[in-house]
C-alpha cells in the first residue's frame, strides 16, 4: 500500500546499518541503502523528527547453531554504526541481540517517552531485522511505513517476499523520494 500520510510524531528508525553488515553481499548494492537511509535521516533531523539508529552486538543468549558464524571474533568496529548516518546529536541509538529492535531494548520507551505514534523502517536485512522490527512496531500500536528501496537482503527472494507479501499487512510502503515528499 502506499504511503498516503506521516503523523505528527512519526521516527525514522534505521535497522543495522553497520560497518560489519553493510560490507556482506546482498540483493541491492548496500551503499544504495546507505545512502538513501542518510537522506531520510537528514530529512527526519531537518524537521526535528527521532532519528533511531539501531546496531546488533553479539547473539541472542540460548542456542543458536545458525548464528555460530565462523567461531572467530568480527572486527572491532564490526557493531559500529557507518558513518554517513552518525549518529548525530539527538540521535537516538539502539543497542540489540536479537533480531527485533523491540525485543530486550528500551525502544518502546523511549518511542513512547517522544510522543511517537509512527515509525518508518530502513536498512538490513529485509527478511530479518527489518521485519521483525516492523513485525513488533505493529504489534506495539505504531503506524508503520517500509521505505521499500531503503531495505535489502542477502537473500534476494526473501527480501522480495517481505516486500511484497508481509510488509503490505503491517502498513503502507513507499520510496524514499515519496517519504521525504510526505515530510514536507
Amino acid at each position: 500500500m502506499t504511503a498516503t500520510t506521516l503523523d505528527p510524531r512519526t521516527a525514522l528508525v534505521v535497522i543495522d546499518l553497520q560497518k560489519g553488515i553493510v560490507g556482506l553481499e546482498a540483493a541491492h548494492p548496500t551503499a544504495d541503502i546507505v545512502a538513501r537511509s542518510a537522506t531520510l535521516a537528514d530529512a527526519f533531523r531537518a524537521k526535528g523528527l527521532p532519528v533511531v539508529l539501531v546496531h546488533v552486538v553479539d547473539g541472542a543468549p540460548g542456542r543458536n547453531e545458525a548464528s555460530a558464524g565462523s567461531g572467530g571474533q568480527p572486527p572491532a568496529d564490526w557493531a559500529d554504526i557507518v558513518p554517513e548516518l552518525g549518529p548525530r546529536e539527538g540521535d537516538i541509538v539502539v543497542t540489540k541481540r536479537t533480531w527485533g529492535a523491540f525485543h530486550g531494548t528500551d525502544l518502546d520507551l523511549r518511542l513512547r517517552r517522544a510522543g511517537v505514534t509512527q515509525v518508518v523502517l530502513t536498512g538490513v536485512a529485509t527478511s530479518i531485522g527489518v521485519e521483525s522490527t516492523a513485525r513488533s512496531a505493529y504489534e506495539h500500536g505504531y503506524h508503520v511505513t517500509i521505505a521499500t528501496d531503503a531495505v535489502t537482503d542477502m537473500n534476494a527472494d526473501a527480501h522480495r517476499n517481505s516486500v511484497e507479501r508481509i510488509f503490505p499487512r503491517l502498513g503502507e510502503t513507499d520510496t524514499t523520494e515519496a517519504i521525504v515528499k510526505l515530510l514536507g
